[in-house]
């Protein structure tokens, strides 16, 4: 009986040193590739390029029939470009480390839903789509090369909206969208 208990007691603390061995090596190799942003894509750096640091943005130049979408892309995209980036907007092309342009091709509209007996139209949707282009002026690379977006977003009558009201939130929707392709590409 001293015999079989000798036996099992050398089993279970071949077994514990296992056990200790392989936890050892798979929190070493835990906290290694953790750390590492190569291989997991995590990293803490910043999401925009580090060699820009201030952007020229000129006005957008509308090709629709619908004036004004214009100045609401523009100042849209320049309060998020200043919020969301490190950039900050100059006022002249010549301090400037990068230049961002485009224009506006289309503002479409559209219904989303209507009254089934009368046939009137109680929602509809405004799609704001431009053609956009950022230019790195020290080195000529172009970052953004008349790259075609587009944003929507709906409006009703009923609840005192008009098409205004929802170009303006199509345009900031729109410039959200141009900041995210800012971002550097992983």
């Amino acid at each position: 009986m001293k015999k079989q208990n000798l036996k099992d007691n050398h089993f279970s603390a071949g077994r514990g040193i296992f056990i200790l061995v392989c936890s050892c090596i798979l929190v070493h190799c835990t906290l290694v590739f953790c750390g590492c942003a190569e291989l997991n894509g995590y990293s803490n750096q910043s999401l925009f390029p580090q060699d820009i640091g201030t952007v020229y943005l000129e006005m957008f130049d509308n090709q629709t029939f619908r004036r004004g979408a214009e100045f609401e892309l523009s100042d849209a995209l320049s309060k998020r470009i200043e919020v969301e980036t490190p950039y900050k907007i100059v006022s002249s092309r010549d301090r400037a480390d990068t230049v961002m342009n485009g224009q506006i091709v289309s503002i479409g509209e559209s219904a989303l839903s209507t009254e089934r007996e009368t046939g009137l139209v109680l929602e509809k949707e405004v799609e704001l789509t431009a053609l956009v282009n950022w230019k790195n002026l020290k080195t000529g690379e172009l970052l953004i090369d008349n790259l075609s977006l587009s944003a929507t977003a709906s409006y009703s009558e009923y609840q005192q909206q008009d098409i205004k009201y929802a170009s303006n939130l199509a345009a900031n929707n729109l410039a959200r969208k141009i900041v995210e392709l800012m971002e550097v590409k992983w």
